[in-house]
């Protein structure tokens, strides 16, 4: 029977160090889902930081998207346990190339964004069950900030905000970690 766990919570919160954690002691076949892109030096710093802080036996599949392909990839196939890290990057990627002009597009293609967006995750969650396995989302808590001061910054907390709600809903287990101490919600 699969599991579904979601790590929340902010910025260097330690919410990745804890599903990697809970994905240690599950002592089973790991799959990393990587969702970042190395797009600048800061962002291959922290890609780096990540990488060295799994271990090596850990199997890493670097995608964001078209997770229902997921069946013929053999760090898929082999693995018991998936961790994702992370959902809020996964959804600014597809933001990205959703290619967008989000201060001037109508609310209609926001919603399409959206929904195509929550088609992504629940493709992965239905994955998963299918083939019985474990997954840990990890995700920021976008709601606790500053209010954006431009429309896709808005637009990201808000599906953001959805799209953690919906994989909370869907969860077995939800954390919260706040100053590295993760704390079970559900």
């Amino acid at each position: 029977m699969s599991k579904l766990i979601m790590v929340t919570g902010g910025a260097r919160s330690g919410k990745s160090t804890f599903a990697e954690k809970l994905a240690k002691e599950s002592q089973q076949r790991v799959a990393y889902i990587a969702t970042a892109l190395a797009f600048d030096e800061g962002m291959k710093d922290r890609i780096c930081k990540h990488q060295s802080s799994r271990p090596q036996e850990w199997m890493t599949i670097e995608k964001y998207k078209e997770f229902n392909q997921l069946e013929g990839v053999k760090a898929f196939c082999e693995a018991q346990t998936l961790l994702l890290d992370c959902v809020t990057i996964l959804i600014t990627n597809l933001m990205m190339d959703s290619g967008l002009d989000f201060e001037a597009c109508d609310m209609n293609k926001i919603d399409a964004l959206e929904l195509s967006i929550k088609e992504e995750i629940n493709s992965l969650i239905q994955l998963t069950r299918k083939h019985g396995k474990n997954i840990i989302f990890v995700t920021n808590e976008v709601g606790m900030g500053l209010v954006p001061a431009y429309k896709m910054g808005n637009y990201f907390r808000d599906i953001s905000g959805r799209m953690n709600q919906f994989i909370a809903s869907e969860a077995d287990e939800v954390y919260l970690a706040v100053s590295g101490i993760p704390m079970r919600i559900k």
